[in-house]
């Protein structure tokens, strides 16, 4: 990232829960696996820049994405401490489901038919994350669906996992954009009215764009 665009996302209202750490990563996707899918920064360029470099960018990600709860978050952060090795490892495999998860939604965005091979993949995936959930009483009449308390580090994925797969089945899948910007790639689920969302962010990729454009108009 540029020194001028990280300047920008530092304007940018981050949302979601504030970590230790602060509102560290920007929440613009609009559903937790695409938000998921953007910890991946200039993805298009020769230096993507990683926003995931080890296990406590994981934990601050699913923390300020609501995917844990503090008293999670903090349990996953002393698992890590106690199995290093281990952490490492489920920060390769939280990459790995990113990428696989990226090239599923570019697909859709591009509005073209998912593989089977896609599908599969993501079922792989998905099933062992289902069978963390469970259901717990609710704050009215009835339940609700939970996950199971436990400190698998790769606890943040469950949800993601089961986001993706709740995106892919519901009519605004539709709506999922990738930013157009040559050098974003972010994906996010357009909401506007007319349907004509361009940006992740007007406020860094859409205002460098006009920026770009007005110097190419100028004699």
């Amino acid at each position: 990232m540029s020194q001028r665009k990280a300047s920008r996302r530092q304007d940018v209202k981050r949302g979601g829960y504030r970590t230790p750490s602060g509102f560290r990563f920007e929440l613009s996707g609009g559903a937790l696996c695409l938000d998921f899918i953007n910890t991946l920064d200039e993805r298009p360029t020769a230096q993507p820049r990683e926003l995931l470099a080890n296990y406590g960018d994981l934990v601050s990600w699913a923390r300020q994405a609501g995917a844990v709860t503090r008293r999670q978050a903090e349990t996953l952060e002393k698992e890590a401490a106690r199995r290093p090795h281990q952490a490492l490892a489920a920060v390769e495999r939280a990459r790995s489901v990113r990428e696989e998860l990226f090239a599923l939604f570019s697909q859709a965005a591009a509005g073209r038919r998912l593989s089977g091979k896609m599908v599969q993949s993501l079922n792989e995936r998905l099933a062992p994350a289902l069978g963390r959930q469970r259901l717990a009483p609710g704050t009215k009449a009835g339940a609700e669906w939970t996950w199971s308390e436990s400190p698998d580090l790769d606890r943040m994925l469950w949800p993601v996992l089961r986001s993706a797969a709740d995106l892919l089945t519901l009519e605004y899948l539709a709506r999922v954009r990738e930013c157009a910007s040559d050098s974003c790639a972010w994906l996010f689920v357009d909401r506007s009215k007319n349907r004509s969302r361009r940006w992740c962010d007007m406020t860094v990729c859409g205002n460098r764009d006009k920026v770009r454009r007005h110097r190419l108009r100028r004699p």
